[in-house]
C-alpha cells in the first residue's frame, strides 16, 4: 500500500505547489526561450517578417538550348549550350558565374586535394582501385569556346568548379544576354570513381548504362541574400540553381533508349508505332504499362548499332536537367491524377532490376506524388521518372536515379525491397524539395534533405502499416543525440562542414519536424503551416528564416525555443523524473484520519533489526518486569472520541462551500520533480497508471521550463491512487535515457549476440531459404 503524506486545508489553499515552480533562475544569459533576434536576418522588402516573399522579391532566370552527343565507344559527351540570362535583380552585373561541377574529377581539384584518410593493412581492392583511377582519370570540363550570340569570343576564367564569364558591357536590371558555351567531358565510372552521376558497365553483355547529371555548365545563383553563390563544390554540399526553360537534343546510338527531364517532343521519330500506342495507353492505366519490353531491351543489347538517333526534350520552369541512356532499358509508365493534371509516373531499368523494379518502382513514384502533393503543393510537372543504375540515390527535376536491385537469381531480401521503395519515395520526393521549393543546398543541406526525409517518413507510413522507416521516428535519432558531443554539430551547419551527414542533415531535422507535428503543434496546425510554406516558396529561393518565420506565422505559435534547441543546438532530450510525493488532504475528521493512520502503520515495513529480534525471540526487559507496562502500552491509539467528532463537525460547519467541497473531494495531490538532464527543453508528457489498472496521459507544453530550465516541480491532481508515473511513455520526444523516466523505475531488457572470432559467412535471404527448403 502506498504511503501518503497529509497536508492541511490552509496549506492547500495557499501553497504554490499546485503549479510548476516559478521564480527560480529568472535571469539566464543564454535563455532557451530567448527570441531568435540575433540569429535571423532583419526582414526587408525582399523577405518579410512573416516568412513570405516581400513586395520587391526578385530572382534571376536562365533558359538553355543544348545539343549534346553521347560517345558510347569512349564514354564521353560533347555539347553546345546557348544560354539566355535574364537580370531581374536591381543590380548591374559586370560578370556571370557558372558551375563546372565535373571539375571535381580533376586530379588537382579541391575535393581530391582535401580528401582525408589513410591506407591500412586491410585496405580493400576497391578502395585502392578508386584511388588509382582518380589519379589517372582525365575528368573535368574541357571548355572549347565561350562566345556571344553573334560569335564574338567572351573572356572567361575558371576557378575550380566555378567559371566567371566577363561581359562586354554591364548587364543592367531588366536586361538579358545570350551566350554560347562549347564543351566536352569524359564520363566517370560510378562504381570505381564515385560521383552523383556516371556510367555502369555490364560485362555479361558488354553494354553501358549512363546516368547523366551535372553534365553541362550550369548557371550559379545570384540572389538578394548572398549575391553570387559561388562556393566551391566539394562533394557534399549539393546545388544552388536558377529556374528556366530547357530544350535539349540528345544524340545517342540508335538502339539506345533515352529518358530525361521534361517531355519527349519527337516520340514519333524515336519510338515505334507500337511503343507510342503503349505510352498513350499508359496515361489512363490503373497499373504500369510496359512501353519498352524486356524482350525489346534484350534485342537492343545485342544490336550494337553504329547509327545515331536524336531525342528532343522540353522542360518549362525547372532548375536543372538530367538524362539517362542505355540499350538495356525496359520502360514502364502509368498516369497519376494529381489535382487537375495527370502526371506520367515512369521507370527505366535493366533486366537485372526485375522482378523487383517492374513490381515496385512506378507504383512508388505514383504513391510519392499523391502523398507529397497532399502535404505541400500539387505536383506541377508532366512526368516523374525513377531510373535504375549505378547511382544509389540522386535527384533532379522530373527524374531520379535509384540503385537497389535483386540478387542474380531474382530473389531479394526484405531490406532490398524496402530499400528500393524508400529510395524511390525519397528521390522522387526531392522534386518538391528542392526542385520546386528551391533552397540553397550548397549552404543548407537540411532544407531539402531534412524536409524531404520528414515527408518520406509520412509517405512510408501511408504505404503500409508497420513500414520499417529508418528515419523520422523519434526513437531512431536517440543513438546519434546520445553520442559524444564532440561528434555533434547543429543542424544549422554549412553543408560542406557536416561530420555526421546522414544523422545531422537527414535524420535529426526529419525527427524534429515529426515531433513538431505530432507532439507540439498537432497535425492540423502543422500541416496547414507546412503547406503554406510550400505554397509561398514554390518556384522561389527560400532561406532558413523564411521557413522558421512561415511556420510560426501560419501556426500562430512562437517556436523560437524549438528552432533554437533543435536547429541551433546540440543538446539532447533527457527528462529525469527524480521524485514523486503524493499527498492527501488531512480532513481533520477523526473518523477518517484515525482509520487511515491505523492502515498506514500496519502497512509500514518493519525494520531489519526488528525482524531479526523477532526471529531470535529476543526477550525484552518488560517481559521480566510487566509492572513497568502502563496505559500507553495497551490503549487503542486509533479510538475515535465523541468530543473529537463534535469539534470536527463544529469546524466543518464554519467552512465555506468551496472549502467543504475540497474536503469531500478526497483527491490525491502528486508533486513531481523533473530534471532537465539533457538540456533540450521539450514538452513534458506524463503517463499515470492507476492502482485499478486505468491510465491517464497529461501533456504539458515546453513553456513550463521558461522560468527554470534545469528543474521543475509540477503538481498533478487525481481522484484515484496512482501506481506509477512515466515520462514520455510513447517515445515521442527522442529522450535519450528512458531508464530515468519512471517512478517506480522500470527494468529495461535487451539482447546481445555471441559469435566465434571469425568472419561470418554470407547468409541467404529469406526468399532463397524458402526456395531451397521447398526443394527438399
Amino acid at each position: 500500500m502506498k504511503m501518503l503524506r497529509k497536508i492541511s486545508l490552509a496549506a492547500l489553499l495557499t501553497t504554490s505547489m499546485l503549479g510548476s515552480s516559478i521564480g527560480q533562475n529568472l535571469e539566464s544569459k543564454y535563455s532557451k526561450f530567448a527570441q531568435l533576434a540575433q540569429e535571423l536576418p532583419t526582414p526587408n522588402r525582399y523577405r518579410s517578417a512573416s516568412g513570405q516573399a516581400g513586395p520587391d522579391y526578385w530572382q534571376q532566370k536562365a533558359d538553355f538550348e543544348i545539343n549534346v552527343t553521347l560517345d558510347d565507344a569512349n564514354q564521353m559527351i560533347s555539347g553546345t549550350e546557348k544560354v539566355t540570362y535574364f537580370n531581374r535583380s536591381p543590380d548591374e552585373l559586370k560578370y556571370l558565374w557558372m558551375q563546372l561541377d565535373q571539375n571535381i574529377f580533376e586530379k588537382n581539384s579541391m575535393s581530391n586535394l582535401t580528401e582525408t584518410g589513410g591506407i591500412s593493412e586491410t585496405t580493400s581492392s576497391s578502395n585502392l582501385s578508386r584511388r588509382l583511377r582518380k589519379e589517372s582519370f582525365d575528368g573535368g570540363f574541357k571548355i572549347r569556346k565561350v562566345h556571344d550570340a553573334s560569335g564574338k569570343a567572351l573572356s572567361y576564367s575558371v576557378n575550380g568548379t566555378m567559371m566567371r564569364i566577363d561581359l562586354p558591357a554591364m548587364l543592367k536590371p531588366g536586361a538579358q544576354i545570350t551566350f554560347v558555351v562549347e564543351w566536352s567531358n569524359k564520363i566517370n565510372e560510378v562504381r570505381t570513381l564515385g560521383g552523383r552521376s556516371g556510367y555502369e558497365y555490364f560485362s555479361t553483355d558488354a553494354n553501358y548504362l549512363y546516368e547523366m547529371a551535372q553534365w553541362y555548365p550550369r548557371m550559379a545563383v545570384y540572389d538578394d541574400v548572398n549575391g553570387w553563390q559561388h562556393k566551391q563544390f566539394l562533394g557534399s554540399g549539393e546545388f544552388a540553381l536558377v529556374f528556366g526553360d530547357y530544350k535539349v537534343s540528345i544524340t545517342a546510338p540508335a538502339d539506345h533508349v533515352v529518358g530525361a527531364t521534361g517531355v519527349l517532343v519527337n516520340a514519333s521519330q524515336v519510338l515505334t508505332k507500337t511503343q507510342q500506342e503503349r505510352l498513350i495507353k499508359a496515361k489512363s492505366a490503373k497499373r504500369p504499362v510496359v512501353v519498352i519490353t524486356q524482350q525489346e531491351a534484350e534485342t537492343n543489347e545485342k544490336s550494337k548499332s553504329k547509327e545515331n538517333k536524336t531525342w528532343v526534350f522540353e522542360a518549362k520552369n525547372v532548375r536543372d536537367f538530367a538524362w539517362v541512356s542505355s540499350r538495356k532499358f525496359i520502360w514502364d509508365a502509368m498516369g497519376v491524377p494529381v489535382g487537375a493534371n495527370t502526371v506520367m509516373a515512369m521507370s527505366y531499368y535493366p533486366k537485372e532490376g526485375n522482378p523487383l523494379w517492374e513490381k515496385y518502382s512506378t507504383e512508388a513514384v505514383a504513391h510519392t506524388l499523391r502523398v507529397y502533393s497532399k502535404f505541400s503543393i500539387d505536383y506541377p510537372y508532366p512526368v516523374a521518372i525513377s531510373v535504375n543504375g549505378p547511382v544509389g540515390g540522386m535527384e533532379y527535376p522530373m527524374i531520379c536515379f535509384n540503385g537497389p536491385r535483386p540478387e542474380a537469381d531474382g530473389t531479394y531480401s526484405e531490406r532490398t525491397k524496402y530499400g528500393l521503395t524508400s529510395v524511390v519515395i525519397h528521390e522522387v520526393g526531392h522534386n518538391f524539395f528542392p526542385m520546386i521549393i528551391n533552397s540553397d543546398e550548397r549552404q543548407w543541406t537540411w532544407m531539402d534533405e531534412g524536409l524531404n526525409t520528414f515527408l518520406q517518413f509520412l509517405a512510408e507510413q501511408e504505404w503500409e502499416a508497420g513500414y520499417p522507416s529508418r528515419r523520422g521516428d523519434p526513437r531512431d535519432i536517440v543513438p546519434y543525440m546520445s553520442s559524444d558531443p564532440k561528434m555533434l554539430e547543429p543542424i544549422m551547419t554549412n553543408s560542406e562542414s557536416i561530420k555526421n551527414f546522414g544523422n545531422n542533415a537527414y535524420g535529426k531535422p526529419a525527427t524534429a519536424l515529426n515531433i513538431l507535428r505530432e507532439t507540439i503543434l498537432g497535425r492540423e496546425l502543422f500541416d496547414y503551416a507546412f503547406k503554406e510554406y510550400s505554397r509561398r516558396w514554390a518556384f522561389k529561393h527560400p532561406k532558413p528564416a523564411d521557413f522558421f518565420r512561415t511556420m510560426e506565422d501560419a501556426s500562430g505559435t512562437d517556436l523560437d525555443w524549438f528552432w533554437r534547441g533543435w536547429f541551433y543546438g546540440i543538446e539532447p532530450v533527457d527528462q529525469e523524473l527524480t521524485e514523486v510525493k503524493t499527498f492527501q488532504l488531512d480532513t481533520q475528521d477523526p473518523r477518517v484520519e484515525n482509520q487511515k493512520s491505523k492502515e498506514n502503520d500496519l502497512a509500514r515495513q518493519k525494520s531489519y533489526s526488528y525482524q531479526i529480534n523477532e526471529k531470535i525471540k529476543l526477550r525484552r526487559y518488560t517481559e521480566e518486569k510487566p509492572e513497568l507496562l502502563d496505559f500507553y502500552n495497551t490503549y487503542d491509539r486509533y479510538k475515535v472520541y465523541d468530543e473529537d467528532v463534535k469539534a470536527f463537525e463544529k469546524m466543518f460547519e464554519g467552512l465555506s462551500p468551496e472549502e467543504k467541497a475540497i474536503i469531500n473531494e478526497k483527491a490525491f495531490y502528486h508533486v513531481l520533480k523533473i530534471k532537465n538532464s539533457g538540456g533540450l527543453v521539450m514538452p513534458v508528457i506524463v503517463k499515470m497508471i492507476y492502482e485499478d489498472g486505468g491510465e491517464e496521459i497529461v501533456r504539458i507544453p515546453a513553456e513550463i521550463w521558461r522560468y527554470n530550465e534545469q528543474e521543475i516541480t509540477k503538481t498533478l491532481v487525481t481522484q484515484k491512487p496512482v501506481k506509477q508515473f512515466v515520462l514520455d511513455p510513447f517515445f515521442e520526444t527522442a529522450d535519450i535515457n528512458q531508464g530515468n523516466n519512471s517512478i517506480p523505475r522500470q527494468i529495461t531488457a535487451d539482447r546481445f549476440k555471441m559469435f566465434k572470432d571469425q568472419r561470418r559467412f554470407r547468409e541467404q535471404n529469406p526468399m532463397q531459404k524458402e526456395r531451397d527448403s521447398n526443394k527438399k
